[in-house]
């Protein structure tokens, strides 16, 4: 068992319900970060803006598609979910 606190999609209240549902939304699922971090929304609003910032801004050094194919092999090289 996980000693990490997490808060299910389907067991989430109040502001932690919109926020699965925001996040589903987008990505058509909860990722497990999602479910870290969302029993401390600041910390989670704040990991977010920095995703965004890093990631997202239109003067990133990568493309959409260089992030994701960066990602697909840095989640293979760890061993991560297929």
């Amino acid at each position: 068992m996980a000693r990490i606190l997490t808060v299910a999609p389907e067991k989430a209240k109040g502001l932690r319900r919109l926020a699965v549902w925001l996040v589903r939304r987008r990505y058509g699922y909860v990722p497990g970060i999602a479910q870290v971090l969302l029993p401390d929304l600041r910390a989670a609003m704040a990991v977010g803006r920095l995703y965004n910032h890093l990631h997202m801004r239109p003067s990133s050094p990568l493309t959409r598609v260089q992030r994701e194919m960066l990602a697909t092999v840095v989640n293979g090289a760890i061993g991560g979910a297929p």
